[in-house]
């Protein structure tokens, strides 16, 4: 007798299919780590309409994540790593947001008994990009595709729209496309993330990124000391000045949240900067881009002065002995106030546009070094919002490279030429009047150094290629008019300084 659809076989059948859907994975992205940056991404993506698998190494963190700031939202917990990947729809998209290095690889480790051929661990932190390349092979030798990125933008950033730089596996990408462009930042409609290139590039354009804000915040940092000490500003005038900076060519987060930065008072209606002390922290990645660029043999001089800005910096009771011991002019300001701001507000610009000529070079350099495809327009488009050397400055830098994907330095395009040619009175003006005060401008100073030295067809590199060939014998090139068959052109040549012995020829290798 036929079955009608309503009988203890039909019954059961229905409740086993109801319990299948329930244990089948929901999750549409995963991630480890419920520090605030955490928590603000699962909550982000939440909001974009995935489900999120939420998991913590402490578990009894997940629990009150899911109680108080994840209630109602599409975000599911889970206790356990094998709990995690179940609830992950396939091929899994997971993210870590752990401390970077030994924890990255401790996490990926547990993952992969759990994962199948196809899936995608992305780590989030702030790692070394030696360590991504190697991530990405190891991960690929097992079938699982890697993405380092770089994520930019702080807890609010996280929140409502970072900026993220992914690289690695690329064939990860069309998996992840959709929730990370949906989830990012966005600048004119257009998402403030793409796709960077190979292996660690995603983690390497973060260094550079994070190079460049060293750079901002101490060419910020000089400004504001040049109007204290030089000017002698009160704290409301120099957050005013930064106010009406943010409403020009300097519109930026860093200018902005400096307006605020020197607004603030204590209790006691003193302004809080005042009692920080001025011993600067650093977590690495400006030094790791300074010494990348010292690998390179590239001269991005602004971003290295930074770091050593705050190397010196921390030196605080040793530069309170020296200044009891030390000597030097006292700041006294004459002419016309208003005149020198604007001076000063083009020092900053130009050095700012040094030092992103300076990263796009790195990164250009970094990108043949390498092997790697980078897109230079795509990246500064990431920058541009989300992150926090956001600005208007980027929409320039994006047009440039869009204009000319290839253009060899950013001061070669029409835009920036002309931009730092306007400001180099006021730039020289500014930094003459540091030096004779004795207030230290080494961002400013590095920057125009830099701009001097590259637009200066001859350098007086000729004299030390002759002081290392007398002493060391290291070879010398002659300049191409002058080569004859003595000194053929492109040969190296080491001469006898002394003169005793006449010239000899050398083996060509570089020295």
């Amino acid at each position: 007798m036929a079955s009608n659809g309503s009988g203890p076989t039909a019954r059961l059948a229905g409740i086993t299919a109801s319990l299948r859907a329930q244990n089948e994975p929901s999750g549409d992205f995963g991630l480890i780590g419920l520090a605030v940056m955490g928590q603000n991404l699962i909550l982000n993506a939440a909001d974009h309409g995935y489900t999120v698998v939420a998991f913590n190494r402490t578990v009894s963190k997940v629990d009150r994540f899911l109680e108080n700031e994840a209630k109602g939202k599409s975000i599911v917990g889970a206790h356990s790593i094998e709990e995690f990947c179940s609830k992950l729809k396939k091929p899994r998209r997971m993210m870590l947001l752990v401390m970077a290095g030994p924890a990255v690889d401790d996490f990926i480790e547990k993952l992969l008994p759990y994962c199948d051929p196809g899936d995608i661990i992305i780590d989030g932190g702030n790692s070394h990009y030696p360590d991504s390349n190697r991530r990405t092979r190891y991960l690929a030798s097992k079938g699982i595709r890697f993405v380092g990125t770089g994520v930019s933008g702080g807890e609010e950033g996280a929140r409502y729209g970072p900026s993220l730089m992914p690289g690695g596996n690329e064939e990860a990408w069309p998996f992840i496309k959709d929730i990370f462009q949906d989830i990012a930042a966005k600048s004119d409609d257009e998402p403030c993330c793409d796709w960077v290139g190979d292996e660690g590039a995603g983690h390497y354009v973060k260094m550079v990124h994070n190079g460049i804000e060293y750079g901002d915040m101490q060419l910020i940092c000089e400004a504001y000391d040049i109007m204290k000490r030089g000017l002698g500003m009160t704290y409301p005038e120099m957050s005013e000045t930064f106010a009406t900076w943010n409403r020009g060519v300097l519109d930026s987060f860093l200018i902005e949240i400096t307006r605020d930065v020197l607004a603030f008072n204590d209790d006691d209606g003193k302004p809080l900067v005042e009692k920080i002390l001025d011993s600067a922290g650093q977590k690495g990645t400006g030094k790791w881009t300074a010494i990348n660029a010292l690998d390179l043999g590239m001269p991005v001089t602004l971003i290295g002065e930074a770091v050593f800005s705050r190397c010196l910096s921390s030196l605080k009771e040793e530069r309170g002995r020296a200044s009891k011991v030390l000597q030097g002019p006292k700041p006294s300001f004459s002419g016309d106030r208003k005149e020198f701001l604007a001076n000063l507000e083009q020092a900053l610009y130009a050095s700012k546009i040094i030092s992103y000529a300076q990263g796009f070079m790195l990164i250009q350099n970094a990108a043949k070094e390498y092997k790697w495809k980078l897109n230079k327009p795509s990246i500064a488009l990431m920058w541009r919002g989300g992150c926090i050397i956001r600005s208007v400055f980027l929409k320039d830098i994006t047009s440039a490279y869009r204009e000319n994907p290839d253009l060899e330095n950013l001061l070669f395009n029409d835009f920036f030429n002309k931009a730092i040619h306007d400001a180099q009175p006021g730039w020289r003006d500014v930094i003459g009047k540091a030096v004779a005060w004795g207030i230290p401008t080494p961002a400013f100073m590095t920057a125009l150094a830099f701009y001097d030295g590259y637009r200066a067809k001859d350098l007086p590199a000729n004299l030390l290629q002759a002081q290392r060939d007398y002493f060391g014998a290291h070879t010398f090139q002659v300049k191409p008019e002058y080569a004859n068959e003595k000194y053929p052109e492109g040969a190296y040549t080491h001469v006898n300084w002394t003169g005793r012995g006449g010239n000899v020829s050398a083996s060509t290798y570089n020295a």
